[in-house]
C-alpha cells in the first residue's frame, strides 16, 4: 500500500535541487523559474497503491495518458523489486479491464512465452513448477511472478471468449524448446512436404545444441556455420508463403525467425566488446520486431514490460546502442508508449559479479544532484506524470541528464546518467522499494 501524502519542499531548498548548479532566487523573483518541484507537482497523479486489486480510480489519468497505444512498454528501474513488479500486475490488469490489452509481453525467451502462455489458456502444468523450470536463471523466479500468471489464468476461466495471453520476445535462452522445431516441421510435412528434408537437415545440428550455454560454448565458426543454416531455413519458407498466409503459416515462420534470431545472437564474438554490442543492438532490434509482429498477427494491444533500458528510447550506455523502446517507436509511432520507473530507495534480489546467487542488496536514498533526489521532494510518496505535457519549468528540468539509479541483473550497477524526458512519455515515481520474493525450492 502506498504510503500517504506526507511533506512539501521548504522555500529554503529551492536553489538546492537538481544538479546542484541552480542558485538561490534573487529577492523578487519567482522561486518557480528555478525550482522544479512545484511544477512537477503540478503534473503529478498520486498512486493509492502499488499492489494489484482494489479500486482503479487512480489510474484512470494513466489510462488518458497511454490513449490508443497499442503496445505500452512498461520498465523498472531494478529488475529485483517487489514494488515495480506488482505495479506492472496492477497496471496489466488495469489496462485489459479498462483499455481493452490482451497480451502480457517479457524480455523473456520465445520458448518460454508460449509454455506461459499454453498455462494461462488452460493447460496442464503446476504454475510454481512452471515459473522455476522457466526463470531460474533470470530475475524472474518469483513470488510476483507465480501471482500474476495465477490471475492470467483465473482471468480466462473467468473469460473464455476475451482471453488474455502471455508473450516472451527475447532470444530463445536458456533453452531453444523443441516445439519451435516441431512447429515448422510440422508444418513443412502438412503443406510443403519435399522441403523436408532440407528443413529437418539444416536445423538437426541446432537441435543438438538446445542449451544456451552448451551452443556458446561451441566455436565461432561452428555457431556462424548454425545461424547460416538458420536463415537458410527462414527463408526456404519465407519463399512459399501462400496466398493468404495467416494463421499456421504465420506461427510457423515465426518459429522459424525465432531460430534464426537465436542463432544469429549467438554467431557474434561474444568475448569481444564489439561482439557483444552488436548482439545487444541486434538483440533490442529483434524484441522490438517479436512485439511488433504478435501485436499485428493478433490484433490486441500489449503491455511490454522489460527494464527501463529497454522500454526507452535513450541508451546510456555505449554497449546498448539503440534500445528497443526506440526501435518500436520508430515502427509504430505514437501508438508505442514508453512508462519509466524511478524510486529514491529500498532493496532488491540480484546477483553480483562474484555469484549467481540471488540475495537482497540494499540501495540507500538519492544523493543531492540524482534526478531521484528532487523527484522524492513531490508530496506524493508514489506518483506518475505525463513529461510530455507537464508544464514548461518541469520538462526542461526532466530533459537534463543527471545521475539516476539504473539497475540489472548484477549488483552494484550505476547510477548512470539518464534524460527521463527524452527516454520515456510517462514517469512513475516511487519513494521506497523492497526486494522481490524468490520462489523456495
Amino acid at each position: 500500500m502506498a504510503r500517504t501524502v506526507r511533506r512539501t519542499v521548504p522555500l529554503a531548498l529551492a536553489g538546492t535541487l537538481g544538479l546542484g548548479a541552480l542558485v538561490a532566487p534573487q529577492a523578487g523573483a519567482s522561486p518557480a523559474t528555478t525550482d522544479p518541484v512545484p511544477a512537477i507537482e503540478s503534473a503529478a497523479q498520486p498512486l493509492r497503491s502499488t499492489d494489484p486489486g482494489g479500486s482503479t480510480k487512480d489510474l484512470r489519468p494513466m489510462g488518458r495518458m497511454v490513449g490508443d497505444a497499442s503496445v505500452v512498454g512498461l520498465g523498472e528501474a531494478t529488475h529485483g523489486s517487489h514494488e515495480f513488479f506488482t505495479m506492472k500486475d496492477r497496471v496489466f490488469r488495469y489496462l485489459v479491464e479498462e483499455k481493452g490489452f490482451t497480451t502480457f509481453a517479457q524480455e523473456v525467451s520465445w520458448t518460454t512465452g508460449l509454455r506461459f502462455d499454453a498455462y494461462v489458456r488452460g493447460g496442464e502444468g503446476d504454475v510454481r513448477e512452471l515459473v522455476h523450470e522457466e526463470l531460474a536463471k533470470t530475475p524472474w523466479d518469483t513470488e510476483e511472478y507465480v501471482e500474476l500468471l495465477t490471475w492470467m489464468r483465473a482471468y480466462n476461466d473467468k473469460h473464455p471468449h476475451r482471453q488474455v495471453r502471455f508473450m516472451g520476445n527475447d532470444l530463445n535462452y536458456p533453452e531453444i524448446g523443441d516445439e519451435l522445431f516441431d512447429g515448422v516441421e510440422d508444418y513443412v510435412r502438412a503443406h510443403e512436404p519435399d522441403l523436408l528434408p532440407t528443413i529437418t537437415e539444416l536445423y538437426a545440428p541446432m537441435r543438438r545444441l538446445a542449451n544456451g550455454d552448451t551452443y556458446m560454448g561451441r566455436p565461432l565458426k561452428e555457431r556462424r556455420d548454425l545461424a547460416g543454416n538458420a536463415r537458410e531455413a527462414l527463408d526456404l519458407l519465407r519463399k512459399r508463403q501462400p496466398a493468404s498466409p495467416g494463421g499456421k503459416f504465420a506461427w510457423a515462420l515465426q518459429h522459424a525467425r525465432s531460430l534464426s534470431q537465436t542463432a544469429t545472437v549467438y554467431a557474434f564474438p561474444l568475448g569481444t566488446p564489439q561482439g557483444e554490442t552488436d548482439a545487444m543492438l541486434y538483440r533490442d532490434r529483434l524484441m522490438a520486431q517479436n512485439t511488433a509482429w504478435w501485436q499485428r498477427h493478433t490484433g490486441g494491444k500489449v503491455l511490454l514490460s522489460a527494464h527501463n533500458a529497454h522500454v526507452g528510447y535513450e541508451s546510456y550506455d555505449p554497449s546498448y546502442p539503440k534500445m528497443q523502446g526506440a526501435f518500436l517507436r520508430d515502427r509504430l509511432g505514437d501508438r508505442y508508449v514508453s512508462i519509466g520507473f524511478t524510486f529514491d530507495r529500498g532493496s532488491l534480489m540480484a546477483q553480483s559479479a562474484e555469484s549467481e546467487a540471488w540475495k537482497p542488496r540494499s540501495v540507500g536514498a538519492a544523493t543531492r544532484g540524482m534526478n531521484e533526489y528532487t523527484l522524492d521532494k513531490v508530496r506524493h510518496d508514489d506518483y506518475f506524470l505525463d513529461m510530455r505535457t507537464a508544464p514548461a519549468t518541469a520538462r526542461k528540468w526532466l530533459g537534463k541528464a543527471r545521475m539516476t539509479k539504473s539497475i540489472g541483473t548484477a549488483f552494484p550497477d550505476g547510477p548512470h546518467k539518464i534524460r527521463l524526458a527524452p527516454s520515456y512519455d510517462i514517469l512513475i515515481h516511487l519513494d521506497r522499494v523492497t526486494a522481490a520474493h524468490r520462489q523456495s525450492q
